[in-house]
């Protein structure tokens, strides 16, 4: 996995260590379920947008840049963004 992409995930893995800390908190707390499950449904909205990342950048690193011409590239790199968004 290229660094970058590695320190961004990373980053979003810490981000959402935070968020189910918080939600244990929110737990011991006696929160309403409402407010957890919002807080549940954002922390798998994150993981899901990593996934995302993790395939992207995967079948990047598969496909060589010289076996594809420009617009294979390009649209290429949009069917990843689309997964990325989606996920």
């Amino acid at each position: 996995m290229v660094q970058t992409t590695s320190s961004q995930l990373k980053n979003r893995l810490r981000r959402a260590d935070g968020q189910l800390q918080g939600i244990l908190k929110m737990v011991d707390d006696g929160r309403e379920c409402q407010d957890i499950l919002t807080q549940l449904a954002a922390v798998r909205s994150g993981v899901e947008r990593m996934i995302g990342v993790v395939v992207a950048e995967n079948v990047k690193q598969c496909i060589a840049d010289d076996q594809l011409s420009e617009d294979q590239q390009r649209d290429l790199q949009t069917a990843l963004d689309l997964v990325v968004k989606t996920h």
